[in-house]
């Protein structure tokens, strides 16, 4: 088996749901990459995603939920298990590697890491980059956490994905701080400002952690109404009310 199906063999068995490769060369070139520095002695990216679990992404409504919180941190640290692993295989035959913790940050001011799982995710076709800035999977949606792995290891990159949000505007419109610009993209954004008025996001978010039952700097909004995401259940709701409505507005239009 290449050694690229063999580590995303590992990743699985370890507990990721998702992963692909990307190509670092695009990285290294980017003077908006935090921390290139760490990336010369790479080739590739490994991205790692675990999907948050339906139950709790449905009980959001207009704010994070304490349940929401709890499994956001046990995911990160799930998260990091993965890539600790995955970085031993790899040292153990003879290659480096280095893991990116799925929240660690170097720019609290901008609130960025090292290097962008997001990004990383999207040249390694998890997903595509949604309005929200989110990774948006076509699997689970945006109900996915990150981390990555660099290595040197010789592996083969994936393709990104096309860009399927289209006309959507439903987590521009349950934003709670109307930070979402409902601007569209091909490929990606040139930076976080083309989607999103940023501040008035991390403001939202230093609200919610004011909020001692949540005390995390968390929303999860427009994690949980992307349509790519919402769980069986949850779109069995919406249709059942769509067509309730829909009977009624029949009746009094006779």
């Amino acid at each position: 088996m290449p050694l690229t199906e063999q580590l995303k063999a590992v990743a699985r068995e370890s507990g990721a749901d998702l992963v692909g490769v990307a190509d670092l060369s695009p990285f290294k070139a980017d003077r908006s990459v935090p921390r290139r520095d760490m990336l010369e002695r790479f080739a590739s990216a490994v991205a790692i995603a675990v999907r948050l679990d339906d139950a709790i992404m449905d009980g959001i409504d207009r704010a994070p939920t304490s349940d929401y919180v709890r499994h956001y941190r046990a995911v990160n640290i799930k998260l990091d298990t993965i890539t600790a692993r995955l970085a031993e295989w790899t040292r153990r035959r003879g290659f480096s590697a280095s893991e990116i913790p799925a929240s660690q940050t170097v720019d609290s001011v901008n609130l960025l890491g090292p290097i962008s799982h997001k990004a990383v995710a999207r040249m390694a076709g998890i997903g595509w980059q949604g309005k929200s800035l989110l990774i948006v999977s076509p699997q689970f949606g945006p109900r996915i956490r990150l981390a990555t792995l660099l290595t040197d290891l010789p592996l083969s990159a994936d393709t990104p994905l096309k860009n399927r949000c289209g006309i959507c505007t439903e987590c521009a419109t349950a934003c709670p701080a109307s930070a979402i610009k409902n601007v569209g993209t091909k490929d990606r954004y040139e930076g976080r400002r083309e989607a999103l008025w940023f501040e008035r996001c991390v403001e939202q978010t230093l609200r919610f952690e004011a909020d001692p039952a949540i005390a995390a700097q968390v929303c999860g909004v427009c994690v949980k109404v992307c349509p790519f995401g919402r769980s069986k259940r949850a779109n069995a709701i919406r249709t059942e009310a769509s067509e309730r409505l829909l009977k009624l507005r029949e009746k009094a239009t006779g």
